[in-house]
């Protein structure tokens, strides 16, 4: 687990551990977790368009006290004070990896590359697949959406027009996983 920052005062800091720590505890089975890919048969309607897809990630804010002078590095683009955690997950929302600790107005696509720079740090095994958002690179082991279309599972309400919008549809709907289990995690 990643050490606390000699910034926070001693009440932030007893916060942010103890929320690293549930994440730890929730997830410390999921560092040995391997996902299993999806298959060429597979006839699930959510995971048959994505042959050797491994899971979905994302970067969720959780909100944290810190110092007034630490606080523009921790806001976020809706203002509040948070740091940035990227999470992985299967097929069947279990966690894979879990980074903590990043400010909050870190892009997640510079948090990614930290995981990925990292000693035993977050990989994507060759032929294999995340689904992530815009804000990731498309780039070998991780598909992101078309940009420029239609995306969020809310924009459906008038069926897809082109192959793109249907990607992006069938993708929103799969990458939704790692959004769900966010929310479970951070309903406990």
């Amino acid at each position: 687990m990643s050490p606390i920052p000699d910034h926070f005062n001693r009440t932030s800091r007893r916060v942010v551990q103890e929320a690293l720590t549930m994440i730890h505890s929730v997830a410390a089975s999921a560092v040995i977790y391997l996902p299993k890919e999806i298959r060429r048969s597979s006839e699930d309607e959510r995971w048959k368009w994505f042959k050797n897809f491994l899971g979905a990630l994302d970067g969720t804010y959780i909100k944290v006290n810190v110092l007034e002078s630490d606080r523009p590095r921790y806001r976020t683009r809706r203002n509040e004070i948070a740091t940035n955690v990227l999470g992985v997950v299967s097929q069947d929302m279990q966690f894979i990896y879990v980074l903590p600790g990043w400010e909050g107005s870190t892009a997640d696509s510079i948090v990614l590359r930290d995981a990925m720079s990292r000693t035993n740090g977050f990989k994507a095994p060759q032929g294999y697949y995340y689904l992530c958002d815009a804000g990731y690179p498309n780039s070998e082991g991780f598909l992101t959406p078309y940009r420029g279309q239609r995306y969020h599972l809310n924009d459906w309400d008038i069926p897809p027009n082109t192959p793109e919008e249907f990607f992006n549809m069938k993708h929103s709907s799969a990458r939704n996983i790692v959004e769900r289990a966010f929310g479970l995690l951070k309903g406990r």
